[in-house]
């Protein structure tokens, strides 16, 4: 503090007032300078949170000192003086220093003028913007006088823009189409005039069309669509011609767009040159139009000249007078064919006054090594063609069957049995031909049997009557005779001990199952006796020395069972085989060697009633050989039942592995069922008196009523085979439950496919006890327990019709008889 008084105490009195003066002054500067900084953020501050509360974004709040300044660009003078209110409500106007500018405006853009006219019998509207100056009144006043009484709906707008470019032609143009078009819809813009119309018919259309054209303004670009509905063409007319002068049409009509194309490319084929017209109209008498019309122009040309006339369902073939009698009968009777159901055909050839008579009357029938056959010629009438048709189809297949025959009433007495005779003689040949004739039946071709010759003399003797003549030229070819192809049965042992001689069937050690090594050795077994049917011969099974001799005898006889099954499951025909084991009783090398022991292992095959040749072991010795072999069957590898329930569990045994299959749609088993079928009545055999239910079932699919039946009569199939295989069905009966009792879901393919099935059920004495489950692929262990089962089954309430063969029961197609 004295340093202070020391320092201010060189001063004088008047210096120090003045530095005292000077100091506050800085200090009112700096107290100001703070001030306006403060005052400026307020401001901003303040302005800035109130623009952005008002959704101002193109604005800056610039503050200096006291003054704000406002820069930016107002999107319109409006938002300009917004903004300026808004700041103005905050600090005081003089405060304010206004530096906005303002975006110019835009010229507004002129709008499209265009009108919509829509005219019919109910009335005329009019929707659309048009220019100002008189065109509203001018279209109003127009439509008023076109309607009449009809109301007129003014939707029509106007703006003061002014008119563009083209618009005033095709105004002019729209109301002129709407006075011409009673049923019209017009739209009309500067750049173009579309007019969519409806005319009376085709004649109008042209008319209109051309009007409209000729009222066209130069350089107006405008679309025409104008509809007539088609004409109605009574009768349906078509006639083709095709003479010297070349084809051509003087009639043609089709239905349709396609229709007439197909008639003109058939034309054109036929040999039409140049541009061809066909109407397209209404009227037509079926929608096969087309398809009898493409047969018709066919057939004139395949007769090189001619004139067929289509006058609705009538068709006329006339034939030029020097055609061949065969050409006219085959190309008559192929369109016949072709022609559709609805239509009647009338064919004629001309005969010349001095000409030379017809030839004879023919019918021929061609059979091809394919199995098909082609029926030409003539029938006495419609109704001895349908029979003709029906019985080559019982014959030779349905599908295998083409007629082209025509009909000719003056053919000779006795011709439908002549021809139905020649058939039958024909169906007996595996290639051939039979032409019948007034005169003569002749059958030629080759057979693959024997007594085909013989039988056919027999067919034409017993049906043509005595004295009538006929002739028989068929030549046999062993090549084609399914016996003589067939190998004996020894050649059929010789091929199995072929294929075990070369690989041995061999066993898991100690078991009778099969070893999957020898999968394909059994399936090569299989096929080598695939044309062995029924073939006696006799599986053994061999075992070495070692362990109890029951033991090895019960093992040898398990092995040569599951082979016997095993071939059974690969659809060979096991009826007449056996399988037995005989242990260790046959050895044919020694057992105290691996190699002997393992020698002696084996399954072996020959006929049944043949000794087994006698084969040296190691030893030297001969082994023994046994007395003759009892025949067996092939359940005798499954075992015999010991009750009615094990007899249905083997027959589920079989029924897991394979189910019965049919034709589709219908009660006949298929071909790849047959050895399943050959199995389960073998297993039958073995169940006497066992009453049996056979339950067909089937899929959702189709009417309740229809599957129902198609269940029946698949049962009844069933039951038949099984008779005809030699089962007694006295205690079986055949029911149809359809989709009553479905098993799987019927959405599904695999549903449908479990669902379509046939079920093997014991029929119980008493209702209380549960329902055996059915042997169909579950398992049939779990039947009722014995006891359950009556002595025989009630039929009492079955009214179901018998199932021994009768005429109308299912069976397969007999073999033609071999003499």
């Amino acid at each position: 503090m004295p340093r202070f008084a020391q320092f201010f105490s060189r001063f004088s009195q008047g210096a120090l007032a003045v530095m005292a003066f000077a100091f506050a002054g800085l200090l009112a500067v700096l107290v100001s300078w703070g001030a306006s900084l403060a005052v400026e953020a307020l401001s901003q501050r303040a302005l800035t949170e109130r623009l952005a509360a008002q959704g101002i974004d193109w604005a800056t709040i610039e503050p200096d000192g006291m003054l704000v300044h406002i820069t930016g660009t107002a999107p319109t003078e409006a938002a300009r003086f917004r903004l300026l209110n808004i700041v103005g409500s905050q600090i005081d106007s003089s405060r304010i220093r206004d530096r906005l500018k303002v975006t110019p405006a835009r010229e507004l853009e002129a709008p499209r003028f265009s009108i919509e006219m829509l005219r019919n019998d109910d009335g005329i509207q009019l929707i659309g913007l048009l220019p100002s100056g008189g065109a509203k009144v001018v279209l109003s006043t127009a439509a008023s006088d076109i309607a009449g009484e009809i109301p007129v709906t003014d939707m029509l707008e106007s703006s003061s823009f002014p008119a563009p470019a083209g618009w005033q032609p095709a105004f002019d143009f729209g109301i002129a189409a709407l006075k011409l078009l009673p049923r019209s819809k017009i739209s009309v813009a500067a750049d173009g005039v579309s007019v969519t119309a409806i005319a009376a018919s085709e004649a109008e259309k042209r008319s209109l069309e051309a009007e409209l054209a000729r009222n066209k303004p130069a350089g107006l670009k405008i679309s025409i669509d104008i509809s007539a509905p088609r004409p109605v063409l009574t009768p349906f007319t078509l006639r083709f011609v095709k003479d010297a002068e070349g084809a051509r049409f003087d009639a043609c009509s089709a239905d349709t767009e396609a229709a007439r194309n197909r008639i003109l490319a058939a034309a054109a084929k036929a040999g039409v040159e140049g541009k061809a017209g066909c109407i397209v109209g209404l009227g037509v008498p079926t929608p096969s139009w087309a398809e009898a019309a493409e047969a018709g122009i066919a057939a004139v040309a395949a007769l090189g000249a001619g004139t067929i006339t289509f006058s609705d369902a009538d068709v006329s073939l006339v034939a030029v007078e020097d055609t061949p009698q065969d050409v006219f009968d085959r190309v008559v009777g192929e369109l016949q064919t072709a022609l559709p159901d609805v239509f009647s055909l009338d064919a004629k050839l001309p005969k010349k006054a001095d000409a030379a008579p017809a030839g004879p009357a023919e019918f021929t029938a061609v059979l091809a090594d394919t199995g098909k056959v082609e029926l030409r010629g003539r029938v006495t009438d419609a109704m001895q063609r349908k029979a003709v048709d029906n019985f080559a189809k019982a014959q030779f297949g349905s599908s295998k069957v083409y007629i082209a025959t025509r009909n000719d009433p003056d053919l000779p007495e006795g011709w439908p049995v002549r021809v139905l005779a020649g058939l039958e003689a024909l169906s007996q040949l595996h290639e051939g031909k039979l032409s019948v004739r007034a005169d003569t039946v002749e059958v030629s071709g080759v057979t693959g049997m024997q007594g085909a010759k013989d039988r056919i003399s027999q067919i034409l003797s017993n049906k043509l009557g005595q004295g009538k003549a006929f002739k028989v030229s068929v030549r046999y070819d062993e090549k084609l005779d399914p016996l003589a192809a067939l190998p004996t049965p020894q050649e059929c042992v010789e091929r199995v001990n072929a294929l075990v001689a070369k690989q041995k069937i061999t066993f898991e050690p100690g078991s009778a199952e099969i070893d999957g090594s020898a999968a394909g050795l059994m399936t090569a077994m299989a096929s080598a006796l695939e044309q062995c049917k029924a073939l006696p011969m006799e599986i053994s099974g061999h075992t070495d020395a070692q362990g109890s001799e029951e033991g090895n005898k019960a093992l040898s006889q398990a092995r040569a069972e599951a082979v016997l099954v095993a071939l059974q499951g690969r659809r060979v025909d096991v009826s007449e085989m056996s399988a037995i084991g005989y242990g260790e009783e046959r050895p044919i090398a020694d057992n105290a060697t691996d190699a002997g022991r393992e020698a002696n292992r084996r399954i072996e095959f020959h006929l049944i009633g043949e000794e087994p040749a006698p084969v040296a072991p190691q030893g030297g010795a001969v082994a023994a050989t046994s007395g003759p072999v009892i025949r067996g069957t092939v359940v005798q590898a499954l075992g015999t039942p010991a009750t009615p329930e094990a007899c249905l569990a083997d027959i589920g045994t079989l029924l897991r592995v394979q189910k019965i299959g049919f034709e589709p749609g219908e009660a006949k088993i298929s071909e790849a069922s047959e050895g399943l079928v050959t199995a389960l009545a073998v297993l039958l055999k073995k169940c006497p008196g066992v009453p049996i239910e056979v339950a067909g079932h089937t899929d959702s699919q189709g009417s309740e009523g229809g599957n129902k039946r198609l269940s029946e009569d698949r049962a009844k199939a069933v039951l038949v085979a099984m008779a005809q295989q030699g089962v007694d069905v006295a205690t079986m009966k055949a029911v149809g439950y359809g989709e009553e009792k479905p098993i799987a879901d019927n959405e599904t393919e695999e549903g449908r496919e479990a669902n379509r099935r046939i079920e093997f059920n014991l029929i119980a004495a008493a209702p209380a006890g549960p329902s055996p489950a059915p042997a169909t692929g579950a398992a049939a262990a779990e039947a009722a327990p014995a006891g359950t089962v009556a002595e025989g089954p009630d039929f009492s309430s079955d009214t179901s019709p018998s199932i021994a063969p009768q005429e109308k029961t299912l069976r397969p197609k007999p073999r033609p008889a071999n003499n």
